[in-house]
């Protein structure tokens, strides 16, 4: 199963029960190991089987957990545990193109049609109107092949079962995308301005693409070779057709709809360039910490991740802007407030933030989808929000430094 939108428990008695131990020692102030604490303890409460998040920054690093890592064995979510950041990939492939228009292989406002010639045809649909920029910002008008193969009865436990260990291509994913017409068509005269915005997994199945047309390597190996590797992210992976996820894990748990107990949907296909990365607390703040500092894009890409469009309706919070993968909010104590993105797969929900100076990042792992019931999801997303918003709030305004 591929990364959900974003929008798409246990009882809080139980949930102070499953509270996980306070974190390994580190050279972050007792204050900030509270604050985060309790945010996870927080967040487990809104029905969360087990949750690890950690800060970071020049300041050292701190990490908190809480729940378990499997409801039957009750042993707790292990430190430095692996777990798929679904959408945080595709912060990683703008990253990737944004290097590749940094070194003058390609420009935002090339085209689709002009790297992958009659890729982007049918039913109305015309990569000849939609640009690099267009992918990255979500700004394309082109359908999320997610939504469109997506039925309501595929979401049960037996559908979840059948379908867990059959990948798709991304030509697959793109077909079914292009089986319907575009929700739009960004202006012909200046397709890179258009503004319309609508979150769209197909625009990253195509940024894959792209990167593999400009470099004639796959996607992975650009990913490796670029960031993986020159940052040392040893638990960062891209796991191919593979449904499973590395150890040490927690299991990932999805209450699915009319459903009444959490099931375990631990394996399954994660999807390519928009969603598939597997990776850990750590490895996740030290890329979002790079790139913010400075240390993946030059300058004048840097600034034009950073050129963003007003969104809605996208996660539960007012303000957001969405830029070249990578998104925006403001947050009280932060004049010029964080940076974020988020991702959700079934049976894992992954939250992060960083400053605009890349100083201080959290990262998150909740290892529970529930697609059962909205209120009980953005309650969910709510504390999870939260958690980020109040620990980078705290560091941005000096509190427990």
């Amino acid at each position: 199963m591929t990364d959900i939108s974003r929008r798409t428990g246990l009882a809080a008695a139980t949930a102070a029960l499953l509270t996980g131990a306070a974190a390994p020692a580190s050279a972050v102030a007792p204050r900030r190991e509270r604050a985060l604490q309790r945010h996870v303890d927080a967040l487990l409460a809104t029905g969360v089987t087990g949750v690890l998040a950690e800060v970071q920054g020049a300041h050292g690093r701190t990490a908190a957990r809480a729940g378990v890592a499997d409801l039957a064995a009750k042993d707790p979510v292990p430190w430095g545990a692996y777990y798929r950041i679904g959408s945080d990939t595709k912060t990683f492939t703008a990253t990737l193109l944004l290097q590749l228009v940094g070194e003058g292989r390609l420009k935002l406002t090339d085209t689709v049609e002009r790297w992958l010639p009659g890729a982007v045809r049918g039913h109305g649909n015309d990569g000849r109107r939609i640009t690099v920029t267009n992918l990255l910002r979500q700004t394309s008008g082109l359908n999320d092949y997610f939504a469109v193969a997506a039925d309501p009865a595929d979401l049960t436990p037996e559908a979840y079962r059948r379908d867990r260990f059959r990948p798709q291509t991304p030509e697959e994913q793109l077909t079914a995308a292009l089986s319907k017409p575009p929700e739009w068509l960004p202006d012909a005269d200046d397709p890179a301005a258009e503004r319309r915005w609508a979150y769209s997994n197909t625009n990253y199945v195509v940024a894959g693409l792209l990167i593999e047309a400009v470099t004639g390597h796959p996607w992975a190996q650009e990913l490796h070779e670029r960031i993986i590797e020159p940052l040392g992210l040893r638990d960062t992976l891209t796991p191919g057709t593979s449904s499973y996820v590395p150890r040490p894990t927690a299991t990932g748990y999805t209450y699915f709809p009319n459903g009444t107990r959490p099931i375990d949907t631990t394996l399954g296909f994660g999807g390519g360039a928009d969603g598939c990365l597997i990776s850990t607390p750590r490895d996740h703040g030290v890329f979002l910490r790079a790139l913010l500092g400075g240390r993946l894009l030059r300058p004048a890409e840097l600034a034009a991740m950073r050129q963003t469009v007003p969104v809605k309706d996208w996660i539960p919070a007012d303000g957001v802007r969405y830029g070249l993968g990578i998104a925006w909010r403001p947050v009280t104590g932060r004049r010029d407030g964080i940076w974020f993105h988020g991702g959700t797969s079934l049976g894992c929900v992954s939250e992060c933030g960083v400053t605009p100076d890349g100083a201080t990042a959290v990262t998150s792992a909740a290892f529970t989808l529930r697609l059962d019931s909205r209120e009980r999801s953005e309650r969910q997303s709510r504390a999870a929000l939260r958690m980020v918003d109040g620990v980078l709030g705290e560091a941005l305004s000096g509190g427990g430094r």
